[in-house]
């Protein structure tokens, strides 16, 4: 088994989306943190904005069924089975 962790703070499963496309794995999302608090008598307000995305290339012949996701306190774990050895070329005699 192949596990990608990425880590996510901050977000939740709503915020993330998992789409795969060709053999490939995309993660992406959007961050919108947003916090207040006073500060020797100063009302300070931060946000935090932004988009990501990361492409992975994932093995030949992974279903999309065999492919699980979860994500827990902010680590997202996205995991898969390893790809199978490479079959050995096969000779062909000449008759």
């Amino acid at each position: 088994m192949v596990t990608a962790t990425l880590e996510l703070p901050g977000l939740k499963k709503e915020d993330v989306s998992i789409d795969i496309h060709n053999s490939r794995l995309t993660i992406s999302g959007e961050s919108k943190l947003s916090t207040e608090h006073n500060e020797r008598g100063y009302a300070i307000h931060e946000r935090k904005f932004g988009r990501f995305s990361r492409t992975l290339q994932l093995p030949q012949g992974i279903k999309e069924e065999d492919i699980k996701a979860k994500l827990d306190d902010g680590v997202l774990s996205i995991s898969f089975p390893k790809a199978s050895a490479e079959e050995a070329p096969k000779k062909i005699t000449i008759s």
